[in-house]
């Protein structure tokens, strides 16, 4: 069979996942699937809307069943749905039961098989269970941590001679692969549904994948450690905000900075007393290029950095400096563009007497802060990523950063924000 083009609807909101899916069918997208989001938020009624909208297009209900397999399908089959998805790792009697219902009604079985050990082994055993397609499926949440679908792709192709679907952070960039490594059905989310411009984006993907080529994209691409610099520089602190679930937070820490200035670069922490400059200008020979000099200075209201340390981190490459203290000569600062933000802004500096350390776990605008974590800031503030988590959070502040271009299109497009998001709807009960 030519390779498949599937657009997973993975909405909240039907009036959304409808716009999208006209536009994707515009593209060239083949089939439309009703994302599990999409069918938990708005239930199996979104399938006869899918239905009633294309009754022409396979459509697949992305239901994930682990249990009662012959009713959950009848229920999708029954709505509308042409193949819906049950786990692998659930027991074969579900599957078996699910493969019955499917035969009754006139549906096929995709299995997904996700989380299962060893994959090859079991897409031998459904395909002897009556499954019509098997499904590699990498979790947006492992995609966070750059997980791909690709790895074990080849594999799972050659177990079975069943059909393959793929699926997991795919775009267009790395769909020709997907191809070339035995996948007969290509599933796209979000480097579909958060395009702005949805049925270029499927246009574009449908391309590389009937010529078999790769597409550059500046967006819609995972991350891995080495990029993370590039990741936070693309993202704004409230992507980063919304993606930590308002975690690492610095309160009360302000930008001193030119409008359109960006910092993002590991921490060196520095611990001082109020107005002792010394370990903070001593910090930036011990900086490296790229480095932020993150002071704790307890919030205190004597300058422990001004004009000169700036110049000194120009001439070393030093990304910028975050003090929960003082700082002076902003005018100075402003000037030469060093990225400089503070608790507070005093013309009194200081003396130099070396008390506090360098490298230690601090605490600064309320965060605790060590030595290697990522430090954000921009005009909206400054946020701390601990390096552990650092890969997952910069794909997920790009995640933020795309569904919001989607969402900004859609209001472009004559609505407002409450009736994109349909919030008198979705306000919280009780």
């Amino acid at each position: 069979m030519d390779p498949v083009l599937q657009v997973a609807l993975d909405f909240m909101h039907a009036k959304r996942a409808l716009q999208a899916a006209k536009e994707a069918v515009e593209g060239g997208a083949d089939w439309i699937e009703a994302g599990t989001p999409l069918i938990k938020s708005e239930g199996v009624e979104v399938l006869r809307e899918l239905r009633r909208t294309f009754p022409g297009r396979t459509l697949v209900a992305d239901l994930k069943t682990m249990d009662t397999g012959a009713f959950e399908v009848e229920i999708a089959a029954k709505a509308g749905a042409d193949v819906i998805t049950v786990m692998g790792v659930t027991d074969d009697a579900t599957i078996e039961e699910a493969v019955k219902a499917a035969r009754r009604y006139g549906a096929k079985i995709m299995v997904d098989l996700m989380r299962v050990e060893d994959k090859p082994r079991r897409a031998r055993e459904l395909e002897k269970l009556g499954v019509d397609y098997l499904n590699l499926h990498v979790s947006i949440d492992e995609q966070m941590i750059a997980r791909t679908p690709l790895e074990e792709l080849r594999a799972v192709a050659k177990a079975s001679g069943i059909p393959v679907a793929v699926a997991g952070g795919l775009n267009s960039e790395t769909v020709a692969q997907a191809v070339e490594a035995g996948a007969s059905i290509i599933i796209v989310g979000g480097a579909i549904i958060k395009a702005e411009k949805v049925a270029d984006a499927a246009r574009t993907i449908k391309k590389a994948m009937t010529e078999g080529k790769r597409i550059p994209t500046g967006l819609y691409k995972k991350y891995g450690l080495a990029e993370v610099r590039d990741a936070f520089l693309k993202v704004s602190t409230p992507n980063l905000a919304d993606a930590m679930q308002k975690r690492g937070m610095m309160h009360g820490i302000l930008p001193r900075i030119r409008h359109g200035t960006k910092m993002v670069g590991r921490a060196l922490t520095v611990k001082t007393a109020d107005g002792d400059w010394a370990k903070p200008v001593e910090a930036i020979d011990r900086a490296k290029p790229g480095d932020v000099i993150v002071v704790d200075v307890g919030g205190g209201t004597t300058a422990v950095w001004g004009e000169l340390a700036s110049h000194s981190c120009q001439v070393k490459g030093i990304a910028g400096v975050v003090i929960d203290g003082a700082a002076r000569d902003i005018d100075t600062i402003l000037e030469i563009n060093f990225p400089c933000f503070s608790r507070h802004v005093v013309p009194h500096a200081g003396e130099p007497k070396g008390h506090g350390e360098i490298g230690g776990e601090i605490t600064c605008g309320g965060q605790i802060v060590h030595s290697g974590d990522w430090v954000v800031g921009d005009e909206s503030g400054v946020i701390v990523v601990p390096q552990e988590v650092a890969v997952e959070m910069a794909n997920r502040a790009l995640d933020v950063l795309e569904r919001e271009n989607r969402i900004r299109e859609e209001i472009k497009r004559g609505g407002t924000l409450s009736s994109v998001l349909e919030l008198e709807k979705w306000e919280k009960v009780g």
